[in-house]
């Protein structure tokens, strides 16, 4: 039976910021099919920012999400591109945490494409207890307990545990 109290990864996400240039953009969505063999999407813009010559609706980036052993798998080969390693700073209070990867060449099992070049990507992965869909869910909405939230230190345990990463500064 499982516990209440047992953490699990909920999703990874990979995210590239690719500016306004459509290049940059089928390069970003290419390198992301490759990485995790799903399709990606564009994310685009919500503000009009004049200075930058962004306006609402213009795609700037693109992600791709994963869920369940699909992620697990995806994550581990990410960890082994970063060594292993992650800084404490990389983990917010509530336990999730984001590590970006400077070259896609570094994950195992990515080789070299000509027509994408070299560019790096950031990964945000989210973590979950059972019981965390009453926050989500349509009918009776409750917040989370305190006591039932992911701290830093035991989201840090976690993936101390399950996948050996060592922390340095």
């Amino acid at each position: 039976m499982k516990s209440m109290r047992e953490i699990g990864i909920e999703k990874v996400t990979l995210n590239m910021g690719t500016g306004t240039e459509k290049a940059n953009m089928e390069k970003a969505m290419k390198l992301l099919k490759k990485i995790t063999n799903a399709k990606p999407i564009q994310t685009k813009t919500m503000k009009r920012i004049p200075t930058w010559g962004i306006r609402p609706g213009l795609p700037i980036g693109c992600k791709v999400t994963l869920r369940g052993k699909k992620a697990e798998e995806l994550l581990r080969r990410l960890l082994q591109a970063v060594n292993n390693q992650l800084n404490e700073s990389k983990f917010d209070k509530g336990g999730n945490f984001s590590f970006g990867i400077t070259e896609y060449l570094d994950i195992p099992g990515v080789e070299y494409d000509a027509d994408i070049g070299i560019i790096g990507l950031e990964v945000a992965v989210t973590l979950k207890r059972p019981g965390f869909r009453i926050k989500r869910r349509k009918r009776q909405k409750k917040k989370i307990p305190t006591k039932h939230k992911i701290t830093k230190e035991e989201s840090m345990e976690f993936i101390k545990n399950k996948f050996g990463i060592k922390f340095g500064e």
